[in-house]
């Protein structure tokens, strides 16, 4: 094949062309199926897996930034150079630091000290400034509590009224749900229709605000209205579970799964959806652990913890007997390993 022949294949794979910024870049992750995995496990059927950790900011949450930061400048909720303040365990926050610095809008994140402090120096190198909060008498680094959030959630207030700034606000912003609604659920249901792949019928998400598993299902089930949903939370910190019982919110025990399991008054995201929740997966910190690790060593995808937990709840749904055995489980690869490194996630494997 001639050069000239080369350029131009390799000039059609590339849909893209060349980019106005890096907030351009966020979204059309790959969508992988991760057979090895399910093989090496004994199941029957099919895990896909959208990687959300090679966007720029190495997470799902460059999505919502991206869509929040649009939505919130096309309604005027945010003029060009206002400040913008987001508590965020890291990944929300770095995807607004990605699309702050393009749009010409300081950021503020803050952020509890129980989250790995790869995440906090990552803003900062992007150009945000990062206020830490301290974590609560007894918590555990790494492991954010229901009480540690209320700590960032003041702060954030108080950042926001001083700066007069915008607050990007993830748990109840629209852009949140929409970002997924509008972008991630369609490129799983065209990453499949491109390879004649079945469409999935069953959706795992691990929940911290539940814009993911709502925009994701809601999506999905426009297009296969038998498709189920199940929110994956951490094993003694079911508080959604909980809260659908009736029962009294569990007491966050510790648990390493950091973005999710805190014990917080409601969800808006998943009041929003327009279909009911399935079911309700927990997953415990070593089975979060343990999956990620064969993941890693098996598929080459290098995701953070909360990946491990939906990869759990996945092939749950396959074993023998269960009700999706022998069908196709989606979720998504949350985050990076990269910003586990100073935590335990990896250091057996």
């Amino acid at each position: 094949m001639s050069q000239s022949s080369k350029l131009r294949m390799l000039a059609a794979l590339s849909n893209r062309g060349v980019l106005s910024s890096c907030a351009d870049a966020i979204g059309d992750t790959p969508l992988v199926s991760l057979s090895r995995v399910v093989s090496h496990l004994g199941l029957r059927g099919t895990v896909v897996a959208k990687l959300e950790n090679l966007n720029p900011g190495y997470s799902k949450k460059d999505r919502i930034a991206l869509q929040i930061v649009e939505d919130a400048l096309e309604m005027g909720q945010l003029q060009r150079g206002q400040p913008v303040v987001e508590l965020t365990s890291g990944n929300t926050g770095t995807g607004l630091a990605i699309v702050c610095a393009v749009s010409g809008n300081p950021f503020v994140a803050v952020m509890s000290r129980g989250n790995s402090p790869e995440r906090a120096r990552m803003m900062r190198s992007l150009g945000a400034r990062v206020v830490l909060v301290e974590q609560q008498p007894g918590s555990v680094p790494g492991q954010v509590s229901g009480d540690d959030l209320k700590l960032v959630e003041e702060e954030a207030e108080r950042v926001c009224e001083e700066l007069g700034a915008f607050r990007a606000d993830q748990f109840n912003h629209s852009g949140n749900y929409r970002a997924h609604y509008l972008r991630t659920g369609p490129e799983i249901v065209a990453a499949c229709d491109a390879s004649e792949h079945p469409l999935p019928d069953a959706f795992v998400d691990f929940v911290g605000s539940g814009g993911t598993f709502a925009g994701v299902a809601d999506s999905l089930r426009e297009v296969n209205s038998a498709l189920k949903a199940y929110v994956v939370e951490p094993e003694g910190a079911a508080v959604i579970d909980a809260a659908r019982l009736g029962l009294p919110r569990p007491v966050d025990p510790g648990h390493p799964i950091q973005g999710g399991g805190y014990s917080m008054d409601a969800l808006p995201m998943l009041e929003s959806m327009t279909t009911a929740v399935d079911g309700y997966l927990q997953v415990s910190g070593d089975e979060a652990r343990e999956h990620v690790q064969l993941m890693a060593r098996l598929e080459g995808v290098f995701g953070g913890y909360s990946a491990g937990a939906n990869l759990a709840a996945a092939c749950s749904l396959l074993a023998p007997g269960a009700e999706h055995e022998g069908g196709t489980v989606a979720m998504v690869v949350c985050d990076s390993g990269l910003k586990y490194l100073s935590s335990d996630l990896f250091e057996e494997s």
